[in-house]
């Protein structure tokens, strides 16, 4: 814990990730999520010139192994840390699934107060580690009352990125993280956080019980594509699907009798393999077009790329898993991501 009295109370809870990873005594292996989260804390000694931070280490995991069960968790230990007087929450965790737990935490997490995820793309083993100046421009976001109202937030590379948009985008560069269909909300420098843009509150799912949420299948369309993946979905247990199609949102026409049939059982949502930009509504009329599928009743995933349109969709089942009430709540949330008549200037 570090102590700035008076000042802001901010809570960091450690996932394990890249940078909590370090070698153990057999240094020819590879590194493993080992460093707690006081042990991250205290690597950043000006942490104590910003806020009066607590350390919790809540999973000591590769992001890849992180689930829908731990997300909700933390999202209710985040809650807690509030209900005590936190003044917002930093999370460190791995990268490979940083934009989906983020995302995930920003529907979750129902509070004006900041929630805001960093990782690194360094460990601590090599040259030039990125994970303390993260943890520090994290904390200095969370700390910051610009950054309130904002919902969850990544704060990479001196960059504030709203978790709606995100997205990881290398497999190493340290500034992997980008915003491609909006860009950044702000940035850090020196000591100050400057937020230029400001999003919209996303419309409320709820609260999610504890416990498994619904599995939802994520499919990719590819040149050549059959419906064979799409046949098996049901009699796989899936509760619903997220279908990446090419560009604006279209499919092979061979895949479109497969999506009527599972949207009449179960939420079908269409998203676009593109990763950014919205989907289309109205503009190509073919068969397997997206005016073809929103027809019959594959739902738009608007803005939102596979990945978060699959987290939306999980979450959304967990509380109504009815096609009709799903569907809408689906949509409602989905409505709410865009700037409303473009980003305003702070």
């Amino acid at each position: 814990m570090t102590d700035r009295t008076g000042g802001p109370r901010i809570t960091v809870f450690s996932l394990g990730g890249t940078i909590a990873s370090t070698k153990s005594s057999d240094s020819s292996s590879g590194v493993t999520p080992q460093l707690k989260a006081l042990d991250l804390v205290a690597a950043v000694p000006q942490l104590r010139d910003v806020a009066e931070v607590t350390a919790v280490n809540f999973r000591q995991i590769p992001s890849c192994d992180l689930t829908f069960t731990d997300i909700v968790a933390l999202a209710r230990a985040i809650e807690q840390s509030f209900e005590t007087g936190a003044d917002g929450a930093v999370v460190t965790q791995g990268t490979d699934t940083l934009e989906e737990t983020s995302f995930a935490l920003d529907l979750l997490v129902r509070d004006s107060r900041p929630v805001v995820v960093t990782g690194a793309m360094r460990n601590p083993t090599v040259a030039g580690p990125d994970g303390p100046a993260n943890l520090l421009g994290s904390v200095r976001v969370a700390a910051s009352r610009d950054a309130r109202g904002l919902g969850t937030l990544v704060v990479f590379s001196d960059e504030i990125h709203a978790a709606r948009f995100v997205r990881k985008t290398h497999t190493t560069n340290l500034a992997t993280f980008r915003s491609p269909s909006s860009g950044r909300l702000g940035w850090l420098i020196e000591d100050r956080v400057r937020v230029v843009f400001r999003v919209p509150p996303l419309a409320a799912i709820g609260r999610v019980p504890e416990g498994e949420v619904p599995a939802v299948a994520l499919i990719k369309c590819s040149l050549g594509d059959d419906a064979r993946a799409l046949d098996h979905i049901a009699s796989l247990g899936y509760a619903g699907v997220v279908v990446e199609g090419f560009g604006g949102g279209h499919v092979p026409s061979r895949l479109v009798p497969a999506l009527e049939i599972l949207a009449a059982r179960m939420p079908v949502v269409l998203a676009s393999r593109t990763g950014s930009g919205e989907l289309l509504q109205g503009t190509y009329g073919y068969p397997g077009s997206e005016l073809d599928a929103l027809s019959r009743g594959v739902i738009s995933a608007g803005v939102l790329d596979g990945l978060k349109a699959r987290v939306l969709l999980s979450l959304v089942l967990s509380i109504n898993d009815e096609l009709t009430r799903a569907r809408a709540l689906f949509e409602e949330v989905a409505a709410s991501m865009s700037f409303h008549d473009g980003p305003s200037l702070v």
